[in-house]
């Protein structure tokens, strides 16, 4: 039998009093698992909002290839495909902002569950008359008319800076989580759109990415615990007058171009069969960088990023100059490992750029800021493709995109007061 503990009292010589312990709260912080992205997971309702949103934003890699397939199967017309396509991205850029900011007024299931449903009615109703061969201008009104994709991964990024604020470590981990996932599904959604096309009707990739779309939305918003709350709201206007937003904004431009520029590029040196599979190992390397990036506490900054960037963006011009096709691989491997990063540290400073109240408005523009020099990079890939003076010049239009967001970036001052 242990002996009682006795303590000094004014009467003298008593009894110490024994305190119960409670093992709740140490047992909590210990049995918190040490892998942050477990850590992560753990958090009420983060798993279900998460696989919907990664289901729902697979189609967006999925409808781009869909419809040039399909358009250029029924009308045996590479260009009208292409012209669809950018239709679709143009109009898709002017009414993304808007529909940010009406998630950020109303909420994110009373808004992008009607916008899901419009866009996805659009892309049936685009199926019907490509597979009819309507006249070329419906497939254009109906395309411009429903480019109504809400940002589900702006979205999600939304609910983690909610359930995540006060802490800046987890929010970063999530912040890498999200950009790796954005990875997978630009990787997996052109392969799996190319396989339904080829397996059944060259409609069956937009129909399938339709579903899945749909599916992704009514899961992910069906979560509303996890869903932030409507802020109040303000007279700050649009957030591109918030300091140091239009500046950031630029630097998105030149760096999506650095994306747009590659992967034209690389399909045109590669021009075959293969072409998908070793561009799919940029992205392959983006996602596997993201989730390391993921588990450092210490962020690098944005301009630190970029020059990263400028020095992996010259490995596949140094391998195309061998004119192996593995050099190339592993030269997109490596040059892919400098994307996640930029684009998690990017994302962060809009997050701290833009007011609380505005936070998915912010983030479709940076979004659109992107797609935008994608869009200008691809153009410019496919000229130099044409006209290049011997097969690896192309290469460098990525390195001189990536070289001019650097620039950019040192000369606004973007990231270093934020």
């Amino acid at each position: 039998m242990p002996r009682p503990d006795l303590t000094l009292t004014p009467a003298g010589p008593a009894l110490a009093p024994r305190y119960r312990s409670h093992p709740t709260r140490p047992v909590s912080l210990t049995a918190q698992p040490r892998n942050p992205y477990l850590r992560l997971f753990a958090v009420p309702g983060a798993r279900a909002f998460t696989v919907g949103s990664m289901v729902a934003r697979l189609p967006v890699g999925m409808f781009g290839i869909s419809a040039v397939i399909m358009v250029a199967a029924r009308y045996d017309s590479y260009a009208l495909a292409g012209a669809v396509t950018a239709t679709a991205l143009g109009a898709g850029a002017l009414t993304g902002p808007w529909i940010a900011r009406l998630i950020d007024r109303y909420g994110q299931a009373r808004v992008a569950v009607p916008a899901s449903v419009h866009a996805v009615l659009g892309r049936l109703l685009l199926v019907l008359l490509v597979h009819e061969r309507a006249p070329a201008w419906t497939l254009f009104l109906v395309t411009a008319l429903t480019a109504t994709l809400p940002n589900t991964g702006g979205m999600s990024r939304a609910r983690w800076a909610h359930l995540l604020r006060g802490d800046p470590d987890a929010l970063h981990t999530a912040s890498a989580f999200e950009q790796a996932g954005d990875e997978l599904c630009f990787m997996l959604g052109p392969v799996l759109a190319a396989l339904v096309c080829s397996a059944f009707i060259p409609e069956a990739g937009t129909l399938v990415a339709a579903v899945l779309h749909l599916g992704g939305i009514l899961l992910f918003t069906g979560r509303r615990a996890t869903e932030p709350p409507v802020a109040p709201r303000t007279s700050d206007g649009s957030p591109l007058r918030a300091p140091g937003m239009a500046p950031l904004l630029a630097v998105f431009l030149a760096t999506g171009a650095v994306f747009g520029s590659l992967e034209v590029v690389a399909l045109a040196f590669v021009d075959g069969p293969v072409a998908g599979p070793v561009l799919a190992l940029q992205a392959a390397g983006s996602c596997a960088a993201g989730l390391l990036y993921g588990r450092v506490r210490r962020t690098a900054r944005l301009h630190t990023c970029l020059a990263a960037m400028t020095v992996l963006m010259s490995m596949p011009l140094l391998a195309a100059t061998t004119g192996s096709l593995l050099a190339l691989a592993a030269g997109l491997l490596v040059a892919g490992m400098a994307t996640a990063p930029t684009m998690v540290t990017g994302m962060a400073l809009v997050q701290r750029l833009t007011p609380e109240s505005q936070l998915n408005e912010g983030m479709t523009l940076a979004v659109t800021a992107l797609l935008a020099g994608v869009s200008a990079g691809a153009a410019a890939g496919g000229w130099a493709a044409d006209h290049s003076p011997f097969p690896a010049f192309g290469f460098l239009l990525p390195t001189a995109a990536a070289l001019l967001a650097l620039a950019l970036c040192a000369a606004t001052g973007v990231g270093r007061r934020a």
